[in-house]
């Protein structure tokens, strides 16, 4: 069955070669028009009377071309990472033979490598003790009980879906009344999540600093509420005062969910674990592996203090789980999501953690985190650039100096138009700034200079 599949797995392969060297950077060249047009000429008749045989290697090339790469040092727009080439060899193995985690009989040993590594990675995020600091402990709950329910997690497709799922739980576990209580430096999928569950509106909590205030944060709790707190914002990569804002949750009774889609990484560091103290007090942890973990999309989590909360995802369909078949000792995988039809995507996760261990994941985020830090270090000391503060994980805020919010924004499309390089943008301080988001492990330092001297010579004077 196989067999046919090597031939054509050169042919990807050189594809994707002869696209990266056509596209020659971080971003094709033209902006969405001349994108547009590649693609157009490259597909032709979309659904054509005759095959082509020559159609992978046209495609595949086409999506090369006209891609932005992340494995370009140049390409530091977004949370978009470049993956590991075990862990896309590994999700091959997935696309092959095709499991689904609706049942048991679709993915025999699918299933049971997702209840094993699910449960290692809860275990993961609620040990409470900084490694090599001695005993391991499970923390308490942010309510302040003491559980015997050991933790799990279910696996996403990233982090809107575990912000969902977060919300869900909250729900079943405290009401159809509770609030959602966020900062506005939250993930846009918090709010929209709670509409769609059709839960009271938020309350938005200013965070005028990028992080959320303790204090301000209590004035605005009132009746059942659960608070989502940010382990790696999106534009900035800051981290809320997690160990604050569990003590308020357990003094004030609300449910705690903290999103860690970011910086959930660095729960692999010696070096930056310690920065997500209080992570272990939350109900709820959203995780994103194709993020600060290198795997291709989609590889997200959500971690559960107890994991009787799932028992609110429980459904029966007999031709998924009958209850005889349950009995029998038959896994029932219809509570594990949201979905049915759901690949199982921890193989990659599980292979890359077995290939790489602990201290491997950890050196990439070390990396990672030195490499911002080396590249604040550049703009700080550069007298034509301005740095908004220095980096708490991988990303870096900075602008040309006395420049315009105006020239600010026409420098990223600039560079973005021409192809040669992918910067973010995010509004700080009341001013916008050009966003570095370092995520690449083979970035050198000469890529670091590079990319400031093309921001500075496409900066008008």
């Amino acid at each position: 069955m196989h067999t046919p599949l090597r031939p054509l797995l050169d042919t990807v392969l050189d594809a994707l070669e002869e696209g990266t060297r056509l596209r020659g950077g971080p971003l094709p060249a033209g902006g969405p028009p001349k994108v547009a047009e590649r693609v157009r000429v490259a597909v032709g008749d979309v659904l054509p009377d005759e095959g082509d045989p020559e159609a992978l290697r046209r495609l595949v090339r086409a999506l090369a071309e006209g891609a932005a790469d992340p494995a370009d040092p140049l390409c530091a727009a977004h949370l978009h990472c470049p993956p590991l080439a075990v862990a896309v060899a590994a999700d091959l193995a997935v696309s092959v033979l095709n499991p689904s985690l609706d049942s048991w009989d679709q993915a025999p040993a699918a299933s049971e490598f997702e209840s094993l590594m699910t449960r290692r990675l809860a275990e993961e995020v609620y040990l409470e003790t900084p490694r090599g600091a001695g005993l391991y402990r499970y923390a308490a709950p942010s309510r302040g009980a003491t559980s015997p329910h050991r933790p799990d997690a279910l696996i996403t497709t990233g982090g809107t879906e575990s912000n969902q799922l977060a919300l869900l739980l909250a729900r079943e576990t405290l009401g159809p009344d509770v609030r959602l209580v966020c900062g506005e430096n939250a993930h846009h999928s918090l709010p929209r999540a709670a509409w769609l569950l059709g839960l009271p509106a938020p309350i938005t909590v200013p965070t005028p600093n990028g992080t959320l205030d303790p204090a301000a944060l209590d004035k605005a709790l009132h009746g059942p509420s659960v608070i989502a707190a940010t382990a790696g914002t999106t534009d900035a990569g800051l981290i809320d005062p997690l160990p604050e804002i569990a003590a308020l949750c357990a003094q004030r009774g609300a449910r705690l969910h903290i999103d860690a889609a970011y910086g959930g990484g660095l729960l692999f560091s010696d070096r930056h674990r310690g920065k997500l103290e209080g992570l272990a007090a939350a109900d709820t942890v959203t995780l994103d592996l194709h993020k600060l973990g290198w795997q291709p999309v989609a590889a997200g989590l959500l971690a559960v203090h107890d994991k009787n909360d799932l028992a609110a995802l429980t459904q029966r369909a007999d031709y998924l789980n009958a209850d005889d078949d349950t009995e029998a000792g038959l896994p029932d995988l219809l509570g594990r999501s949201l979905r049915t039809t759901r690949r199982p995507d921890i193989l990659k996760i599980a292979v890359t953690l077995k290939t790489l261990g602990r201290t491997g994941l950890g050196a990439l985020v070390d990396q990672v985190c030195d490499l911002a830090r080396q590249f604040a270090e550049l703009v700080d000391d550069h007298p034509q650039f301005e740095l908004h503060a220095p980096p708490t994980i991988s990303t870096v805020l900075f602008r040309p100096a006395n420049a315009t919010d105006d020239a600010v924004a026409a420098v990223r499309r600039k560079l973005l138009t021409d192809g040669r390089a992918v910067l973010g943008r995010a509004r700080a301080a009341n001013r916008l700034w050009l966003k570095a988001t370092l995520l690449n492990p083979t970035t050198r330092p000469a890529d670091l200079a590079g990319l400031l001297h093309l921001v500075e010579g496409t900066t008008p004077r």
